[in-house]
């Protein structure tokens, strides 16, 4: 006799409010439902009463994590409406901001999944390597979150002191290559609670549109910072990393592999950081009419904007934004399918999902 399972809206197992109902047949998942909505912060009807300074503070605040990514997407939108090119100098900024921000956040979410696998000293390890990294973003920005640091036409801060950087990058680079990935690639912990859990199948990524870690860990080796270069993504030597077994520990191993990628990206921005200004000035800026787009990887996947501005306006009449776990939620329908109740929790949590992001 199947029944049904919620797991929601507030679940241990969950870090924030959603919903997934499961039928299942004894512990056997058969089928699952997905609910969001639970909260509504209405971000986006906001931004059409902000200017565009204040804007730039809002949107900041649409994700705690990847709060440097949003601003980036969005002053890459409104340069594009404001014909505003960022300094070379701005463009490095922005790429060690980006690739710290991944940092963060793979770390943080390596801690998590940790800690639902039952591996408490995984977790720790985790979370004590993140505090490392907020410190070279505070040591950057003097935030550890929303860092105030973009602008239309570049960034608000230099980095000071390059070397003492790139210093806490090695630093934090070795405890990584020492720690965290040894960890995940040969724990027989990882691989007896990952292997084989959670499948998503190569075809079924490219139906349901996934994108980011999740896409690659089913054999769908795209990455904007290769397809579509931004800041100074160009320049770069990095390789796309990606796995083709699609389950939970593929997932895990993208993530892991790519810690090492963006310490290789962060050594190469301030190794080459170029000398000169770090915005554009203070000119008045003038806004084109129309709507502009555009797009970066975040740590969790493609993050898309779209500005419209109208004639004479000094407000944005919309800004419109697609976040990575919009996407990738659906997903996780056909993860569950045939798991064990007990693996739900871990697979639900393997995408890395945002709901602060979704609920906007």
């Amino acid at each position: 006799m199947s029944y049904k399972i919620p797991m929601g809206p507030y679940h241990p197992a969950l870090e924030e409010p959603y919903k997934l109902d499961m039928i299942c047949d004894g512990e056997t998942v058969c089928d699952a439902k997905l609910h969001i909505g639970f909260n509504f912060r209405g971000i986006e009807h906001l931004a059409e009463t902000r200017n565009y300074v204040q804007v730039i503070a809002l949107m900041e605040r649409v994700c705690g994590i990847c709060s440097f990514i949003h601003t980036l997407t969005l002053c890459q939108a409104m340069e594009k409406l404001t014909g505003q090119t960022p300094p070379p100098r701005a463009q490095y900024i922005r790429t060690i901001m980006c690739e710290l921000e991944r940092l963060h956040s793979h770390v943080l979410w390596a801690g998590i999944a940790s800690k639902l696998m039952g591996f408490k000293t995984m977790f720790m390890t985790c979370f004590e390597i993140r505090e490392k990294v907020m410190d070279v973003l505070q040591a950057i920005s003097g935030n550890r979150v929303n860092y105030s640091m973009n602008r239309i036409g570049g960034v608000n801060r230099d980095i000071e002191d390059p070397p003492a950087v790139l210093a806490m990058v090695e630093a934090l680079e070795k405890e990584m290559a020492d720690k965290i990935i040894p960890i995940f690639t040969t724990s027989a912990t990882a691989r007896s609670r990952c292997a084989g859990i959670g499948v998503l199948s190569h075809e079924k990524a490219v139906s349901c549109g996934v994108v980011g870690p999740n896409a690659r860990a089913s054999g769908v080796a795209q990455d904007l910072r290769r397809a579509a270069p931004y800041a100074a993504y160009k320049e770069m030597e990095f390789a796309v990393q990606a796995q083709q077994e699609g389950d939970v520990r593929a997932r895990l191993l993208v993530r892991a592999l790519e810690i090492m990628e963006s310490c290789k990206i962060l050594r190469q921005a301030i190794a080459k950081l170029p000398p000169g200004e770090i915005h554009t000035g203070d000119p008045k800026l003038v806004f084109t009419p129309g709507t502009a787009t555009s797009r970066v990887e975040a740590p969790r996947g493609e993050v898309m904007y779209s500005v419209t501005w109208k004639e004479n306006s000094r407000n944005p009449a919309r800004v419109h934004v697609r976040t990575p776990t919009y996407v990738n939620m659906p997903a996780v329908r056909w993860m569950v399918l045939g798991a064990r109740l007990a693996d739900t929790p871990l697979i639900q949590a393997s995408i890395d999902p945002c709901y602060s992001c979704t609920d906007r």
